[in-house]
């Protein structure tokens, strides 16, 4: 078992977002466990209070608490890409129904902040030749989706 566990709050969306996330991470993912509301918990006795759930080996926690606390970019999870068609479906999937922003990061429909990155990216902008790692860094302050041979082009 893992020692921290992130726990995501939902306003009611906890086991819709982990069955979202578990179809579009596939491999070592799924639901783990839920569990569910009494008399005097959030959402109405019976309804989903946590969901338990494997991202590609990383647990977390969905808790449908209610709509105090939304989600924001303060808090994100990066996806270390091994190649543009990973990239691109994992963007194409997380983006569906959301908003997509700059420099590989967008929100899911659930308000969630991710970062798509190619796994090449950092070995880019530490370049040892400082005037590509800069164009590198222009090159990825223009785009969405990141465009892996763009950056390399760059």
């Amino acid at each position: 078992m893992q020692k921290i566990t992130p726990c995501l709050w939902f306003d009611g969306q906890a086991q819709e977002a982990a069955e979202h996330y578990v179809a579009i991470f596939g491999g070592d993912s799924r639901i783990l466990d839920t569990t569910y509301s009494g008399e005097s918990g959030p959402g109405g006795a019976g309804s989903v209070l946590t969901v338990g759930f494997r991202l590609a080996g990383q647990e977390y926690t969905g808790l449908n608490g209610g709509p105090q606390f939304p989600f924001t970019e303060a808090i994100s999870f990066s996806v270390d890409c091994a190649d543009q068609a990973e990239v691109d479906r994992f963007w194409d999937a997380l983006s569906e129904g959301g908003e997509t922003g700059r420099c590989g990061w967008l929100k899911d429909r659930f308000g969630v902040s991710w970062q798509i990155v190619p796994n090449e990216l950092p070995r880019l902008l530490a370049d040892p030749d400082r005037e590509k790692a800069d164009r590198t860094m222009k090159a990825m302050l223009g785009m969405t989706k990141l465009d892996i041979q763009a950056l390399r082009d760059a």
